[in-house]
């Protein structure tokens, strides 16, 4: 695993992880957006070939996260589930299981349309709009108005960039993207898609690329 790059908010250090998560160290949280577990079993269940593989690199790459890391808390800023209840939430309660010294956090997002006691079932601590620790207010999705002093970090975008190389080369990345009061994780889930962002002068991007997190 990379050591990932350094972003500064309020005195507070992010640690960003090519794994599309950030570590938190001093509060001793990982958190992550968007796994969307269980929509490759969906669309495998509506005909699309979506190899099995796919979730499996979803399951790996988390455990290795939380094995390395070993945080207390681990927060999940919304979509956790892609649909209704499949197989992904048996595996999910059987996951986490194994790591009963932490805590699993949920902020409700579109996507996690299982019942309240559904969630609690599977051990998570559910915050069905927000959750508080200054200087962050956590959210799914990004908030539209100013919350004073706290920094959002949200999920729900996506985020990607367009970089350019020679000649008309172009490809897409998946990014962390900060504003003055914003910051959006990329989608941790494998098979999720992307939406390209337009940076405005003094945001600050940060692409996943060959395993790296590199500032542009």
């Amino acid at each position: 695993m990379e050591v990932g790059s350094k972003h500064f908010i309020q005195e507070e250090i992010l640690t960003l992880l090519p794994e599309k998560a950030i570590y938190w160290e001093s509060k001793e949280v990982l958190i992550i957006a968007d796994l969307h577990l269980g929509k490759a079993r969906h669309f495998r269940a509506n005909g699309l070939a979506v190899p099995k593989a796919v979730e499996t690199s979803n399951w790996e790459t988390l455990a290795g996260l939380i094995k390395t890391i070993r945080p207390t808390r681990v927060l999940l800023l919304g979509d956790l589930f892609h649909s209704f209840y499949n197989r992904e939430v048996a595996n999910f309660k059987e996951f986490i299981a194994d790591f009963s010294h932490i805590s699993f956090e949920l902020i409700i997002g579109n996507h996690d349309v299982l019942g309240v006691g559904t969630y609690e079932d599977l051990n998570l601590i559910v915050h069905h709009d927000e959750l508080i620790i200054p200087p962050f207010i956590f959210t799914h999705e990004p908030l539209e108005k100013s919350s004073g002093d706290l920094f959002n970090l949200a999920g729900h975008i996506h985020p990607a960039v367009i970089m350019k190389g020679k000649g008309r080369a172009r490809q897409k990345f998946p990014c962390f993207y900060f504003t003055q009061q914003l910051g959006l994780f990329p989608a941790f889930g494998a098979f999720t898609g992307t939406a390209e962002i337009k940076p405005q002068k003094n945001d600050k991007i940060y692409i996943i690329a060959d395993q790296e997190v590199i500032a542009v």
